[in-house]
């Protein structure tokens, strides 16, 4: 009797269940949509934030203890360190970097090997580097990486620097203003030190809107052979996707050994940018990785932030379906007294009565919440394609996530109404 007496309320009144349904549907669209853009939000974010530069600084140890005793930060300050220390990093050992346990994480790097030189009476940096480095690994794999993948809010005026170009040099603006140099342009640098000379020609001027504006880029053979330091670099910066820092990290970060076996496993497993550095010096003995906060910290304080941003998008969702649902019940019921007084005096009891009417409810959530799912996930898409320029992954664990909150919901909303 109870199945009969639910088919028929079913098939009666339908505007008030496809009202709930679209009540429902709607609000679990919008879930499913902000629940797989949370999901896989962090690589994303990430990715965007790696256009903006590194977020790792390799260093010889001998430099980084230097550095640290005298306040000395930055670039620039790395490599001076550097030359004080005696102290280099292999160039030919560079490929390990894309060894480590996160090795798909480490986007791109770049090796530094700065070289005072003298234009005329003017004495300046060339800074030699990878622009754009094709490599072979072990394991068979090939990477591409280097400093113009690293830069790419670099404003270049002409073409940019090639590793098979040894005497095409990078110019910055503020420089080639000075000496009047211009794309094409060929002019003599000597480095005094080493008394080596080179004649190069201007492949482009750039605009980096930093010190690097007064700095001349070249191949890292051109500074390595004005220096007589070949195979040597002082300093790489790495670009790497991580996960935001926690209180796990921050204590690795302080001291790996205080951990717990479970609690280093969980570490070193996870993609934080302390791990990554860890595993870095790991693989390059004598070095010190450390990462460039300002950009670490931002990326975890953005992708927290959009994180939870998305969560209390799904949170006013489903919260305005559950108003939705009160109202459309709230009338169902007053729009049904009459058969309600029938049942009961039939002797329906109140607890039989509350179920037909909640069983009716949950149906009709059933049938808007699967169809909301699937045109959640065509949403997250559109926000995917809109805003990150690529698909967003569909998460298995948002269908189930999805269908207790349609129940939670549907309870919710409905429950006050049918008491």
């Amino acid at each position: 009797m109870f199945w009969k007496m639910l088919k028929g309320a079913l098939f009666r009144r339908k505007g008030k269940r496809v009202m709930i349904a679209f009540a429902v549907g709607l609000g679990v669209s919008l879930a499913t949509a902000m629940l797989n853009v949370m999901f896989d939000v962090g690589d994303k974010v990430n990715q965007e934030l790696k256009t903006y530069g590194a977020n790792l600084n390799v260093v010889p140890r001998g430099a980084s203890l230097i550095s640290e005793l005298y306040s000395v930060e930055g670039g620039e300050g790395n490599e001076a360190a550097s030359e004080s220390a005696g102290e280099y990093i292999a160039e030919a050992e560079l490929y390990k970097i894309k060894m480590i346990f996160w090795a798909y994480n480490i986007v791109d790097f770049a090796p530094y090997l700065e070289t005072r030189v003298r234009i005329g009476g003017l004495e300046t940096s060339l800074i030699g580097t990878w622009f754009d480095r094709h490599l072979k690994l072990p394991t068979g794999d090939e990477v591409d990486t280097g400093m113009t993948r690293l830069k790419t809010w670099w404003d270049i005026e002409g073409q940019p620097g090639s590793d098979d170009d040894l005497y095409g040099v990078l110019v910055g603006e503020t420089l080639a203003a000075r000496l009047g140099l211009g794309v094409g342009d060929r002019f003599e640098i000597e480095a005094p030190g080493a008394a080596q000379s080179a004649a190069v020609t201007v492949r482009g001027v750039f605009h980096g809107g930093g010190e690097e504006d007064e700095r001349i880029f070249g191949a890292m053979r051109l500074s390595q052979d004005l220096s007589n330091r070949a195979g040597r670099v002082q300093r790489v910066e790495v670009s790497a996707l991580t996960t935001p820092e926690n209180e796990l990290a921050r204590r690795a970060a302080q001291d790996p050994g205080s951990l717990s076996r479970m609690e280093w496993d969980t570490w070193y497993c996870t993609a934080y940018i302390s791990s990554i550095a860890y595993q870095i010096e790991e693989i390059l003995p004598g070095t010190r990785v450390k990462p460039i906060l300002q950009v670490a910290e931002s990326e975890g304080a953005i992708l927290a932030k959009t994180q939870l941003l998305m969560l209390l998008l799904t949170v006013l969702a489903m919260a305005c379906s559950a108003l939705a649902i009160s109202n459309l019940v709230t009338a169902n019921v007053m729009e049904r007294s009459a058969e309600i007084g029938v049942l009961k005096a039939l002797g329906a009891t109140n607890g039989a009565i509350s179920r037909l009417f909640l069983s009716e409810i949950l149906i009709a959530a059933f049938l808007g919440g699967v169809c909301g799912y699937f045109a959640g996930l065509l949403f997250a898409q559109i926000i995917g394609h809109g805003v990150f320029g690529s698909a967003i992954a569909v998460k298995g664990v948002v269908a189930p996530l999805v269908a207790i909150l349609v129940f939670v919901v549907t309870a919710l909303g409905s429950l006050p109404a049918i008491r």
